[in-house]
């Protein structure tokens, strides 16, 4: 998972070596932490937070074999 929100974000933002993905992980959640610069903050949550719903439904979607609940936080 963390390779795939690296590889969108990267394609996003104009400063893709700040870009810093993490992952933790609990008994039923994997959270994914998305860290990028704060130029670049604007163009990975989107519009109206379109681009943002977008990321979190593509990794919901990779992760549906999974029996963890996934989170993608953006900060």
């Amino acid at each position: 998972m963390v390779e795939l929100v690296e590889l969108i974000a990267k394609s996003l933002v104009d400063h893709p070596e700040e870009v810093v993905v993490t992952q933790t992980e609990t008994e039923n959640v994997i959270t994914i932490d998305l860290k990028v610069a704060a130029d670049d903050m604007g163009k990975v949550i989107g519009k109206q937070g379109s681009i943002a719903k977008s990321i979190r439904t593509v990794v919901k979607a990779a992760a549906s074999k999974g029996d963890k609940k996934v989170e993608v936080k953006i900060g």
